[in-house]
């Protein structure tokens, strides 16, 4: 059977699935908590959910305490699987130069199913929401999304040998991200408003499945063009130290200028991720709460309405690398961003929190562009390694972000429920620093051309 080197469907796949169960479990943990808050069913037709707006009403007082025992609950769900895919995800993906992508692709994909084949029957029974941590624990060991990304952006890098073209290539696989979100996060609302909680998680097992399916038997792995592919196999303990020694070798054998460009695009990768996860987490809650008082499917037409964000991001990476270099695209998608959250911050209607999209239209820009800029500096044996590095930073600072912020949220929401969004604004001016740093030191001349794609190749060999 001929196979393809075609990833986009595996994440395509995954993607879609996180994001259609992703509402709906912060929305299966808020209707339980609700529950259990008034000792009654939980509230819903075709217009609206139960909102009660009066501040003097007792239950308006348990509604806001409804909304900080989810916003902590979620806090410590995702903190529960960070530890143990934050580990698996940097030795799998970092793996990959020698053994392939095809293990961060599998993996991944095994635990999600586990995870909602485990959803499905708490559902059903109406198991206790505590077996959601073991749950949660469970799939870290499969690494999680962070992994599947590592090695699908690592597998495009391998078969991508033209600069252009793989900017391009992991463009799409954001815009892929963004329209696939939208578009799952649309059907969500009618996913659970038709068919309930159990048969949504049922149908996002037997999706997962398929995706399995296609990596297994369809899919063709870089390893088969790898230089490594005829060397005898590590033991536990070499494949360790290969592990830790490849991104050993990225940061201590480099040059110094380039090591320092690495760790400050890292890092820069690193801010602008913290606040934009920490940030965008929140609209869920956010929307369910007083004066919006949004039900299911205007939360599916809020997550819908975001796949536009993706697709015009995708645009401006396209049309703007063209004319401008890297970094300056990434300053763009930074102000885009503030613009968004500040609005955000103060949307108490509908119309105005749909609006909310508008200012954003460019703030995914900023994550695939970095991601190209590290793996154009590094070199074709350093994919995997440099890969493995955003693969951790991507755990550690999402699950630090939704911890920040999601107790932020609980403390601040009876008094000012839109504070974190301004927070994430304002948190921002640490990536805008840190690249204006850049610009306006030395870094400002030969060393910059490593951001532009025509001239990394003559760098390195200056380099080397």
């Amino acid at each position: 059977m001929r196979k393809v080197l075609c990833v986009e469907p595996v994440i395509f796949i995954y993607i879609f699935v996180y994001s259609l169960t992703s509402p709906v479990v912060q929305q299966f943990i808020y209707r339980r908590l609700w529950e259990e808050e008034y000792n009654s069913t939980f509230i819903s037709d075709s217009n609206d959910t139960y909102c009660e707006q009066n501040k003097s009403s007792p239950a308006y007082i348990k509604q806001k305490e409804v909304q900080e025992k989810a916003s902590v609950f979620n806090m410590q769900l995702d903190l529960t699987g960070a530890v143990p895919s934050l580990i698996v995800a940097f030795v799998i993906v970092a793996n990959g130069d020698r053994q392939g992508r095809k293990r961060s692709l599998v993996f991944p994909s095994v635990g999600a199913l586990i995870a909602d084949i485990c959803l499905t029957v708490i559902s059903y029974f109406s198991l206790s929401l505590s077996i959601l941590f073991v749950v949660a624990f469970i799939t870290g060991l499969f690494g999680g999304m962070a992994t599947l990304l590592g090695g699908g952006f690592a597998f495009i890098a391998d078969v991508c040998h033209d600069e252009k073209q793989k900017t391009t290539r992991i463009a799409v696989v954001d815009l892929i991200f963004g329209v696939v979100s939208g578009l799952a996060g649309l059907s969500s609302g009618y996913f659970l408003r038709g068919i309930g909680f159990t048969w949504t998680f049922l149908i996002a097992s037997l999706l997962h499945v398929i995706n399995i399916i296609y990596i297994i038997f369809f899919l063709e792995d870089t390893v088969g063009v790898s230089k490594f592919q005829h060397e005898a196999p590590l033991s536990w303990k070499e494949l360790l130290r290969e592990t830790f020694s490849g991104v050993y070798v990225l940061f201590k054998t480099a040059p110094y200028k380039k090591r320092i460009l690495i760790i400050v695009l890292l890092f820069t990768f690193m801010t602008y991720l913290f606040t934009m996860i920490g940030g965008s987490s929140l609209f869920t809650l956010y929307e369910l709460d007083e004066p919006l008082c949004w039900n299911e499917v205007y939360i599916g037409y809020g997550a819908a309405v975001f796949t536009s964000v993706s697709l015009t991001s995708f645009l401006g990476v396209y049309l703007f690398s063209k004319c401008l270099k890297d970094i300056y695209i990434v300053f763009i998608g930074i102000f885009s961003y503030i613009g968004g959250m500040i609005m955000a911050a103060f949307a108490k209607t509908t119309l105005l929190m749909f609006l909310v999209r508008v200012p954003s239209l460019l703030c995914f820009m900023p994550i695939p562009v970095l991601r190209s800029m590290l793996s154009k500096v590094v070199l074709t044996g350093e994919q995997g390694a440099v890969f493995a590095c955003i693969a951790c930073l991507e755990v550690v600072t999402g699950s630090i972000s939704l911890s920040v912020f999601n107790s932020l949220y609980a403390a601040t929401v009876a008094w000012f429920s839109g504070f974190s969004f301004l927070l994430s604004a304002g948190l921002c001016l640490i990536p805008l620093a840190v690249l204006c740093w850049l610009l306006c030191t030395s870094w400002n001349g030969e060393d910059l051309a490593l951001l532009v794609p025509e001239e990394v190749s003559s760098i390195e060999s200056v380099d080397s």
